[in-house]
């Protein structure tokens, strides 16, 4: 059962039509007059429940200056209050249940800049980069546009085949051990990978961060708390050890997090903080499982949709203010860039529709990195500003310099995830001769310049 609602629910009320359109741009499967119905059934009964309350109240506070006689007859009808209280309360009990169950679906109402669309094809890029071009505005030089990929002057190979060639990837092996879309990194691209977290790691404690190591595996609890529930269940594995279920030993559901953000907001979870405290700024790394059941048939070749990746993360808490979040939106996404512009990596950014930015979000960016062999760009990065939705969900306030309790506001975004970067580095540093120039930032972890054929 919720403790708070996800949206205000006067709000709700006093801006139905509102709510009703961002249900439809956000495709979230709710019903908000079943909602409203549901919401009006349990105030009656609510105070339904407080009038029986008060009058038990009212008749208890009076018995001591009453006769024995009218005693009696007070607990009878104290008696019948009891039995009304307890009818009452099985009546309300499928009511709140509903309720807490629709309330949890009620999206949160998007940024008046973020786009109306049904799915990806109404993401806006605003934003493109390379080293040689710097920053790109599209409504404005939409000729440059065209100049950001890298361009090659001979055949290029995909990752796959630069991974088999330079013994960095072995899916065949990995789908051999771990199943479809499992595979293994090797050698240079184990120090990559590692030399990648590192680096972001290092930036992220520069720009103030506290690092964790936060828990993967998660309670359901946990997973509502951050939205990934009661929505995107068939995303997330669920652990279970069926000796342990038939032992009895087993008390509550736990799952693998798909990213370190659910465990980072659930370290704050029903505390109520400073203002002078704000903005809190972590960042997690972790391995992270996904079971891509949403996206079966997609990017099925290669590593840029697998099971399990490495990601740090970063998550801030910060005051209900929506230009200071919004500020913050914009910081974690310039450090997200830092990060490509460091590995000299072409890309773009995008403004997310309503219709492919989930149910939680205000605002949201994804990061674009350019991959040759799909010809196209491909997400690295996602940056997102969900407002209070989260707190609500996890209880998370702070007072204010007034010792007002306020939620507050979340945000979180991607630093670095691997081994998909790993797919922008081989295509784009890849040389005529089949070798691979490791990034400049990366060759003291790599141990070398380039990574040649043995």
């Amino acid at each position: 059962m919720t403790k708070t609602p996800m949206l205000d629910i006067k709000f709700i009320r006093e801006n139905q039509d509102l709510v009703k359109t961002t249900i439809a741009n956000k495709r979230v499967d709710l019903d908000l007059e079943e909602l409203l119905d549901i919401d009006a059934q349990r105030r009656d009964l609510l105070i339904e429940l407080e009038s029986l309350q008060a009058t038990k109240n009212a008749v208890s506070k009076s018995i001591p200056q009453l006769s024995e006689e009218e005693k009696k007859v007070k607990f009878l009808e104290m008696k019948e209050v009891d039995e009304k209280t307890k009818a009452l309360k099985e009546r309300i009990r499928p009511i709140l249940e509903n309720y807490d169950r629709l309330i949890a679906l009620t999206p949160n109402i998007p940024s008046p800049e973020t786009p109306i669309g049904k799915d990806s094809t109404g993401n806006v890029p605003w934003r493109y980069w390379n080293k040689e071009i710097g920053v790109v505005d599209p409504t404005k030089e939409p000729e440059k546009v065209k100049d950001i990929p890298k361009k090659f002057d001979y055949k290029t190979k995909d990752h796959i085949a630069l991974g088999k060639d330079l013994d960095l990837i072995d899916t065949e092996a990995g789908v051999k051990t771990s199943g479809f879309r499992g595979y293994y990194l090797k050698n240079e691209a184990v120090l990559m990978q590692y030399g990648l977290i590192w680096h972001a790691l290092k930036k992220m404690r520069e720009k103030g961060f506290t690092l964790m190591i936060p828990p993967v595996l998660v309670r359901e609890a946990t997973l509502f708390g951050s939205g990934h529930f009661p929505g995107g269940r068939e995303e997330i594995y669920e652990i279970g050890n069926p000796a342990s279920l038939e032992a009895g030993q087993v008390k509550e559901h736990q799952y693998l997090a798909g990213t370190s953000e659910p465990s980072l907001l659930a370290y704050y979870e029903g505390k109520t903080l400073n203002e002078k405290d704000l903005p809190i700024k972590v960042c997690g790394v972790s391995s992270c499982y996904r079971s891509e059941v949403g996206s079966y048939g997609k990017d099925t070749r290669g590593i840029y949709r697998i099971h399990e990746f490495m990601k740090v993360e970063q998550v801030i808490l910060c005051k209900a203010d929506i230009l200071e979040s919004d500020q913050w939106l914009e910081n974690m996404r310039e450090i997200a860039e830092s990060m490509l512009q460091d590995l000299n990596l072409p890309y773009r950014v995008l403004n997310i529709c309503t219709g492919d930015m989930g149910a939680g979000k205000y605002k949201m960016y994804d990061i674009e990195t350019w991959m040759p062999s799909r010809e196209n760009f491909g997400e690295t990065h996602s940056d997102s500003n969900l407002t209070d939705w989260q707190a609500r969900r996890l209880n998370i306030k702070y007072k204010d310099k007034e010792g007002k309790s306020k939620y507050v506001y979340t945000l979180n975004n991607t630093v670095i995830a691997s081994p998909r970067i790993l797919i922008a580095i081989l295509e784009n540093y890849q040389q005529k001769d089949g070798s691979v120039i490791v990034p400049e930032i990366l060759r003291p972890y790599v141990g070398k310049e380039v990574i040649k054929k043995s």
